[in-house]
């Protein structure tokens, strides 16, 4: 049973020798009938041979094909027209050309592993010649010398044909791996190119802003969809990307707080940054009682020069829906104004006027407790606070509330409606779903990495938010959320994205290098493992690192590879004619990766091995898309 399921394609097409005998037989039996050997017995034996004959080419020509596909696959530019001829059905998706991995192929590639596999190589004219004889879908376009990486990795295949999977197996997320310029981004804009076919709202996060990308994303919309859908943010050019206000959508104050909270960088104990989310709740708290919008600026206001004027204005609102128009003609109110007025209060805070001081001795001294308010409570306790003490305290806030603030950022990221000079549109993630944007997020991570994980990082916070809303409601439009070079933004709000966002209708892709990166910017092995483990598809383009090829290769799994051990023996007892001679034949089987680790660092550009659908592994070629002249972006 081992011996049949034992293939060595690597070798010689003897098959094609014995056939052409066969051949030369079926035509000596027919010469030779009509001179005198019976008609019967002439035209059976020619019939026997030429059966013979063609079960020996046919397998010849087999081995051929094989050999015939090891000069691997050149990469290939398609429009986007030819493109819509393979993405007409919406509910599965097009992932380029290849072929099924199967154990078959393992065991070619492993017997590949121990050759030359120049050796085997077929010549072009003689490719073409078997196109011609057996079919056109044979004759290869083979990868020049000049490419990166081993074309036998496409090679151990014949026979490719476009790859389509259903769509609801990408619910659980896809993970994109693989070193630069190896087809991250390609894959990347193949994938979303269809999801805004599909009519999907597209969120995309590109931290080193790549044109090329952002091309294939307007030429998609602009075949797929009205281009005013697009939009496009660029921290370095403001004047020309849309305002976006991620503080708009929220249910509960404390979501603002959360949101900023996971934008911060990690602290042992965890003491400064809960005390950061406290801060930050407090003045949140107090602008919702007032009746004004929170954003980024006011924050950072408010919580850099004092709470003391959103303190001030909920006493007085506070004191006005106690006691009436007339609060302040009280006779404990007005001793306590003049008492402020001359001097005669202590100031926890230079900035406090001397109203606030009167009404703060108020609401402490006089006002009953029942009729104490805990947002005013806690403005109280950070105003009494030590100024010094609450400045170190939040001090790992400010410079982040800085970057965001800072300059024409910090009126893109807190826009004002009421600006008439500034005719930039504000958007929304709320905003950007219901208008069924394709959102552009370029970070600019390469002069600004702080800044540019920042905002990634606060975008995170705030589509999680909104994936929660979405789930809680109910009725929403599938969202695609693509983040490139993932390792630069993730934060936990985008793990809770990658764990819970299918149930919100979140589909997210994400593009990294290596699992290092993943460590280092969460802090652990394990936390990068929980990361991944909320992905269920695999996309691994050439890869160069030893832990990353591995976390690959554990996730393509084993299979079993036969291996053929040929001995032969003799022997001679002393006299001329006597000896014996052995030949023996072992095929061994034993379980080994699918994928061996090593040729993964092999891959061509463009070339990728996939695990997806729970399992099924798959090896597939992307192809380069035309965006359209590059003058095309300047023109929009």
């Amino acid at each position: 049973m081992l011996l049949r399921k034992y293939e060595m394609p690597w070798r010689r097409p003897s098959e094609l020798l014995a056939g052409t005998a066969w051949m030369t037989a079926a035509a000596a039996f027919v010469y030779m009938t009509p001179d005198g050997m019976p008609v019967k017995l002439g035209l059976c034996s020619a019939a026997a041979a030429v059966l013979m004959a063609a079960i020996r080419m046919r397998q010849g020509l087999h081995i051929v094909k094989v050999r015939a596909a090891l000069s691997g696959r050149a990469m290939e530019m398609i429009s986007t027209s030819t493109l819509a001829t393979y993405i007409q059905q919406d509910d599965r998706l097009f992932l380029g050309f290849g072929f099924e991995w199967t154990p078959v192929h393992s065991q070619r590639l492993y017997e590949l592993s121990k050759i030359d596999y120049k050796d085997y190589l077929i010549s072009p004219l003689l490719q073409k010649v078997l196109g011609y004889a057996i079919g056109r879908s044979y004759v290869i376009q083979p990868q020049p010398d000049a490419e990166i990486g081993l074309p036998i990795l496409h090679g151990v295949s014949p026979v490719e044909k476009p790859l389509y999977r259903p769509l609801q197996n990408f619910e659980g997320g896809t993970v994109i791996v693989g070193t630069t310029q190896a087809g991250k981004g390609v894959m990347l804009g193949n994938l979303l190119t269809q999801a805004i076919k599909r009519g999907d709202v597209v969120i995309i996060l590109d931290p080193k802003n790549s044109k090329r990308l952002k091309r294939i994303v307007m030429r998609a919309c602009h075949d797929y969809r009205d281009p005013d859908t697009f939009l496009w943010f660029h921290p370095a050019f403001p004047e020309k990307s849309a305002r976006i206000d991620f503080t708009f959508n929220w249910q509960k104050p404390t979501e603002i707080a959360s949101r900023l909270e996971s934008i911060l960088p990690p602290d042992t104990a965890g003491a400064f940054t809960a005390f950061a989310w406290s801060a930050v709740n407090v003045v949140c708290q107090g602008m919702v009682t007032l009746e004004r919008r929170p954003n980024l600026m006011k924050l950072m206001r408010y919580i850099e020069g004092g709470i003391e004027p959103i303190l001030e204005a909920c006493l007085r609102r506070h004191y006005q829906t106690l006691f009436g128009t007339g609060w302040r003609s009280r006779p404990d109110m007005a001793h306590l104004l003049d008492k402020s007025s001359r001097g005669l209060i202590k100031a926890p805070s230079p900035s406090a006027s001397a109203d606030l001081l009167a009404f703060v001795a108020y609401y402490e001294l006089l006002l009953p407790e029942a009729q104490h308010d805990k947002v005013i409570d806690s403005q109280i306790g950070v105003f009494r606070h030590n100024r010094e003490h609450y400045q170190k305290i939040t001090a790992n806030l400010l410079p982040i509330l800085s970057m965001l603030t800072s300059g024409d950022l910090g009126k893109s990221l807190s826009p004002n409606p009421f600006d008439p000079d500034d005719e930039r549109p504000i958007m929304n993630f709320e905003k950007i779903e219901r208008g069924g944007h394709v959102l552009l997020m370029c970070l600019d991570s390469l002069p600004d990495p702080s800044v540019a994980s920042a905002i990634g990082a606060l975008a995170l916070a705030d589509l999680a938010a909104r994936s929660g809303m979405r789930y809680n409601l109910g009725g929403y439009r599938r969202i695609t959320l693509a983040a490139d070079e993932v390792s630069n933004v993730i934060n936990q709000p985008l793990i809770e994205i990658l764990n819970k966002g299918a149930e919100g209708g979140i589909y997210s892709i994400v593009a990294m290098q290596t699992i290092s990166d993943l460590v280092n910017r969460l802090g652990s092995q394990d936390a990068a493992r929980m990361a991944l483990g909320n992905l269920n598809n695999l996309i691994a383009f050439r890869s160069k690192d030893q832990p990353t090829q591995e976390f690959i290769c554990e996730t393509f799994g084993k299979t079993g590879i036969h291996s053929m051990k040929v001995g032969r023996n003799t022997a001679s007892d002393g006299h001329l004619s006597d000896f014996t001679s052995v030949t023996s034949q072992q095929v061994t089987e034993e379980l080994d990766d699918a994928i061996p680790p090593s040729m993964l660092g092999k891959l061509p550009n463009l070339q990728y091995f996939a695990s997806v659908s729970g399992g099924r592994l798959i090896k597939g070629r992307c192809t380069l898309l035309d965006p359209g002249p590059e003058n095309a972006e300047e023109a929009a």
